[in-house]
């Protein structure tokens, strides 16, 4: 079954969060652990908000977020654009005036292309991107695991985004979006490790919990992307979500989570699992253990459970 950002199940409160953070422009941080969906959040914020818009004269937006996978090693720039100095150089050398322009060796990335397309006459904007239309443009753009670049990267980009301008500085021109064009920060964490308290004071922020297990949220999240069920492969879809929270209080390192659980289920329903015999259900539950658990302690811990 496919999935559509629209089928994408908020939890409680996540779009108050989301809407308080574009009114207040501010990036909202997401924290969970991985595999709840915090990635799934930009893909449906830029559905709802490409839906939402397409009344307005003036701009309109995007339907898919433009992405930034964040590095160890990022730099603030690089959120920006990125300039291939070698390349140029060899250019250079060839004494060719068409293939040296150094704007031929510029390339915006998630959050300069934002900004160029909510601003595209703005001087400078062109010269860096084809892609640009005379209609501005919003975007969602998703800034994942923000948590993995060095310390200085958050506070390197506070006044980036908080004022959604930077200096290119190869041209010498600062590009700026535009006041009504909403340019929506997204950017994701696993709480790998502590963010800088400058930088949290300038986010919204929201925590995705993990729903309980007589909580229906998961349930609804299960419906969306394997479809509704009924008879045996309802029942057997409730075994099973029983015994994935029992492997969650069982696992001792990686928990399996939302991802997991989905990839678990859909192998599991397409063997037949419903129709097996107990003992042949066991088996299955075994044989694809390594899809829902990911360390070997985990591993063993849960294989107890079957």
């Amino acid at each position: 079954m496919a999935f559509s950002p629209k089928d994408y199940v908020l939890p409680p409160g996540l779009k108050e969060a989301l809407m308080g953070a574009i009114y207040l422009r501010r990036p909202l941080l997401l924290t969970g652990e991985p595999g709840t969906g915090k990635t799934s959040l930009a893909k449906w914020a830029a559905w709802f908000l490409n839906d939402h818009y397409k009344q307005e004269k003036d701009f309109g937006f995007r339907a898919e977020p433009l992405l930034f996978s964040t590095k160890t090693n990022s730099q603030a720039r690089d959120l920006f654009y990125t300039y291939d100095a070698l390349s140029h150089f060899q250019a250079a050398n060839l004494r060719s005036s068409e293939t040296a322009d150094i704007s031929n060796y510029i390339e915006l990335r998630a959050l300069g292309r934002a900004i160029a397309l909510s601003n595209p006459t703005q001087q400078g904007a062109a010269a860096v991107s084809e892609e640009l239309s005379a209609r501005p443009e919003g975007c969602v753009v998703l800034i994942d695991e923000v948590d993995k670049a060095p310390r200085d990267f958050t506070n390197d980009v506070l006044d980036e985004i908080d004022n959604q301008r930077f200096f290119l500085r190869e041209l010498n021109v600062h590009l700026t979006g535009s006041d009504g064009v909403p340019i929506v920060v997204i950017m994701t964490s696993n709480s790998e490790k502590n963010l800088p308290d400058a930088f949290l004071r300038r986010c919204a922020f929201f925590h995705i919990e993990f729903p309980e297990y007589d909580d229906p949220l998961l349930r609804t999240i299960v419906e969306k992307h394997l479809g509704k069920a009924s008879g045996a492969t309802a029942q057997a879809r409730e075994e099973l979500l029983k015994f994935f929270y029992d492997a969650r209080a069982k696992a001792p390192r990686k928990k399996p989570a939302t991802a997991e659980l989905l990839g678990w289920l859909e192998l599991l329903e397409m063997q037949d699992y419903a129709s097996k015999s107990e003992a042949e259900k066991k088996r299955l539950q075994e044989y694809n253990l390594s899809f829902l658990v990911k360390t070997q302690a985990d591993l063993e811990a849960v294989r107890t459970l079957i």
